[in-house]
């Protein structure tokens, strides 16, 4: 079992993803004028009415948080130690490519999400990837399948790697017992996810802010005070990811491929650019400009804050540390600890601590809440199983702080990379209505208009949608 499961991972992760996310970020990068760059300034401009919201949806900006909780986890801190002692500093430059061109597939994705939005049972917007497969390809087998990987892959699985990495920062820093950890994790949990969506979207507005901005501040710290390294570090970067660093010694062939290979890896579980995780959490606003792209902006943001950002604070402080030895024992949290440690004294470890407890707390609940959408989107928009479904994710939350299972964990990237492929496929296959809406806004916007779809528009479309949402039948209103 195990073997298939690594066979499976090296074929995905080795091969057929690497391929397919590069692919489809080159093409939506292209297909929509390269859009990350275009309109990079345009990303802060939404957020600055972020915060509007009504009774059925969160706010733009609450959806960014919660897609950022998400995203700013383990992956951030442990991950990209990981992709650094896997396969080099040249896994930095690769992870980086893999964010700017995932900023257009984030922008598709989400889009999409946000157009083929519905209602569930208690008048709340839910949506994603499953929603659109359904809706705009009339394929809700594909849906299906989706769900079941996220609800895997999210759901259960990445909530007990979280879990582990709190458990295991903890110990580490203080010395207290996994168990209690877990304890104390399974009931913070359980306050937050009973509430719903907007109280997950409420916890996570909060505190992804303060952390993210106090961490960022600590990496500044360490940049500047190393300043001097700054440009040998990134020369560094750059050789190893086209092998010139390992060119002396031979294998350079290997060399790029274990960078790349890395580098996209870490980069997708951090960013999650065209997985489909995000979509449902951009699918769940009330989005201003109200017009389906205006999300597609918000989080394209989220995958640049997230990975150039957050993930770039990582590597310099552990760069900048000296403490990075290639093919060394020390990686994951440790290393970051480590790193920061020798910096800015023993407390270094207690923040990094602090901070993926945070992190990570706010990964489990904003996974928890993808994995709701897609129960609801099985059951037909209906909530009949989510209070059982909310008592095995927290177990698995208890499983995780208490056990490591690397087969589990393999588990999480096979069903990962079926996910994104079945995601990936589907956006490409309704690129023309990405293509249709991106060109809509920016008309509007050129002519100096607030942005606002209109599907009486686009009846090819208007079939396809929720009635109440993007449009209301006007000849059952006067009835």
């Amino acid at each position: 079992m195990t073997d298939l499961i690594n066979l499976m991972n090296d074929l995905l992760w080795g091969s057929i993803l690497v391929y397919l996310l590069v692919g489809v970020g080159v093409y939506f990068t292209i297909r929509l004028g390269f859009i990350q760059f275009r309109h990079f300034g345009h990303m802060f401009s939404v957020l600055k009415n972020s915060r509007k919201a009504d009774k059925a949806g969160i706010s733009s900006f609450q959806a960014l948080c919660t897609s950022l909780a998400a995203r700013v986890g383990t992956g951030n801190m442990a991950g990209v130690a990981v992709a650094l002692t896997a396969g080099g500093p040249g896994a930095i430059f690769w992870m980086w490519l893999i964010a700017m061109l995932g900023m257009a597939t984030s922008f598709a994705e989400s889009t999409l999400a946000q157009l083929y939005k519905t209602k569930d049972d208690d008048g709340n917007y839910r949506g994603g990837p499953a929603y659109y497969m359904e809706k705009g390809l009339g394929m809700r087998w594909m849906g299906v399948l989706f769900s079941i990987f996220l609800i895997i892959a999210f759901g259960l699985v990445f909530n007990a790697v979280q879990a582990n990495s709190i458990a295991n920062a903890m110990h580490n820093a203080f010395g207290w017992d996994d168990k209690y950890v877990g304890i104390v994790v399974v009931l913070l949990s359980a306050i937050v996810i009973f509430g719903g969506i907007k109280r997950i979207a409420r916890v996570a507005e909060l505190v992804v802010p303060i952390m993210a901005t106090a961490y960022l501040a600590l990496a500044l710290f360490v940049m500047i005070a190393n300043i001097e390294k700054l440009p040998a570090i990134i020369t560094l970067i750059v050789k190893s990811a086209f092998g010139l660093q390992e060119a002396a010694a031979g294998g350079v062939g290997y060399a790029i491929a274990q960078a790349m290979i890395n580098g996209v890896k870490r980069g997708l579980f951090s960013n999650e650019a065209g997985m489909g995780s995000a979509p449902n959490a951009a699918a769940s606003a009330t989005p201003y400009p109200p017009h389906p792209a205006s999300q597609g902006y918000v989080q394209m943001l989220g995958v640049f804050v997230d990975t150039i950002v957050i993930c770039s604070a990582t590597v310099s402080i552990i760069l900048m540390s000296g403490e990075f030895v290639p093919g060394g024992q020390v990686t994951g949290i440790e290393l970051t600890q480590a790193a920061l440690s020798s910096q800015v004294g023993n407390w270094g470890s207690i923040f990094v601590a602090v901070a993926i407890f945070f992190f990570a707390f706010t990964s489990i609940i904003a996974n928890y809440s993808y994995a709701e959408t897609n129960l609801i989107f099985l059951e037909h928009n209906h909530k009949a199983g989510l209070g059982l479904f909310r008592i095995i994710v927290l177990g698995m939350v208890m499983f995780g702080a208490l056990a490591s299972l690397p087969v589990v964990w393999a588990l999480a990237d096979v069903s990962m990379g079926l996910m994104a492929i079945v995601n990936l496929v589907a956006i490409i296959l309704l690129s023309g209505t990405v293509i249709k809406l991106a060109k809509d806004y920016n008309r509007q916007l050129k002519e100096g208009k607030l942005p606002t779809f209109d599907a009486n528009e686009y009846p090819e479309l208007k079939s396809q949608l929720e009635e109440g949402i993007w449009y209301t039948d006007e000849k059952k209103k006067e009835s």
